[in-house]
């Protein structure tokens, strides 16, 4: 068990230490389940009230915030003092160096020092792995992929062909990498073609046949980003999709083919970005928000959540809605339903009048 002195954690975190006292610290919890030996982390208002019935000796606290009955660590930013802590009490996926009896690798692979290959791991031919990356159970990694060093795979991940992952990522359980784009044609104009020359679906070809168009681009997935669980990220067609360096990505998104996604973004869960949007550095995109194909989103913009996005914004937009507009424009447009709420609940207050003045006039 991971203990450490409060004095410890301070310097640790950079915070300010009031009413020294000799506790150890085991473990982090939230105030009304700290015991004497955790840190009570009180980082929001309802926290930091509950402080009054904690067990704990010690809280980790905002800055300002302090107590006559117990020890305070105060910090200027607790979500990222409590990210280091984490990162001091957690323990690592059980990942030993060396290769698993039951992997199966290919004798041109080319496997680093310190590398870990779990059970039932594949690995085909002109792959390279860089040194102390660590491959859990049942893992597939397909032919000419590179994979850099320090990355952590989960169970379950499987790596198209011609991928080329950078150095410390992380990839969740499930993850998709490298699978054939969605991609198709056929042999006479569709109903989405007549649709968008026309504005109107005026016939279908009730033979229509459907042809597959291969991908032979990759994916490649720049330094230090993480990928959710049951994730996919399509290869591109002929050029490759590409996620940009400290992106992370959470579960259950699709990224479609030739998708160009910048550095330091944020894409939360159900997302779905069809083929060929280009995605500035450090958006955020919210869960549940969909983007249409061939879409530029430019930098620092953010999309909320279910928001359905058809056109492409410039940077710094904050877009929101189904379809998607900018957020003063959205705002506008409720106080325009709002006032035509109370605009028929007036007329409807007068509709007698009218009604007798009709009658009237006949």
């Amino acid at each position: 068990m991971k203990t450490y002195k409060i004095e410890e954690i301070s310097e640790i975190v950079g915070g300010i230490l009031t009413k020294v006292t000799d506790a150890s610290i085991d473990k982090l919890r939230p105030p009304l389940l700290a015991d004497e030996n955790a840190l009570a982390l009180a980082l929001s208002e309802e926290e930091i009230e509950n402080i009054a019935k904690t067990h704990a000796k010690v809280a980790l606290v905002p800055l300002g915030v302090n107590f006559e009955h117990i020890s305070t660590i105060e910090v200027e930013r607790p979500r990222l003092a409590m990210m280091k802590l984490l990162h001091l009490f957690y323990d690592a996926p059980d990942a030993p160096i060396g290769i698993h009896p039951t992997a199966v690798i290919h004798p041109e692979a080319k496997i680093g020092e310190n590398v870990s290959i779990g059970p039932n791991v594949v690995i085909s031919r002109n792959v390279v792995i860089g040194n102390n990356t660590k491959l859990l159970a049942n893992i597939y990694i397909g032919k000419n992929v590179t994979i850099g060093e320090n990355c952590l795979f989960h169970a379950g991940v499987n790596i198209g062909d011609c991928s080329q992952i950078g150095n410390r990522v992380i990839l969740q359980h499930g993850v998709s990498i490298g699978a054939d784009g969605f991609s198709f044609v056929t042999e006479n104009p569709d109903v989405i073609e007549q649709a968008r020359k026309e504005g109107a679906v005026k016939e279908a070809n009730t033979q229509q046949k459907v042809y597959k168009i291969p991908s032979i681009g990759g994916v490649v997935i720049s330094d230090d980003v993480e990928i959710g669980a049951n994730t996919c990220i399509d290869r591109g067609t002929i050029e490759n999709t590409v996620i940009g360096p400290q992106t992370k990505i959470d579960n259950l998104v699709q990224i479609g083919h030739n998708c160009k996604v910048g550095g330091a973004c944020m894409i939360v869960s159900q997302v779905g970005l069809a083929g060929s949007c280009k995605i500035g550095d450090r958006v955020v995109i919210a869960g549940q928000a969909g983007l249409a194909d061939h879409l530029d989103i430019g930098s620092d913009s953010i999309i909320m959540a279910k928001a359905g996005v058809t056109k492409s914004f410039p940077e710094k937009s904050i877009i929101i809605g189904a379809p998607a507009v900018p957020r003063k424009d959205f705002i506008k447009q409720l106080k325009m339903l709002k006032s035509a709420e109370e605009a028929v609940a007036k007329f409807k207050k007068y509709e007698h009048l009218l009604d007798s003045f009709e009658q009237g006039e006949e």
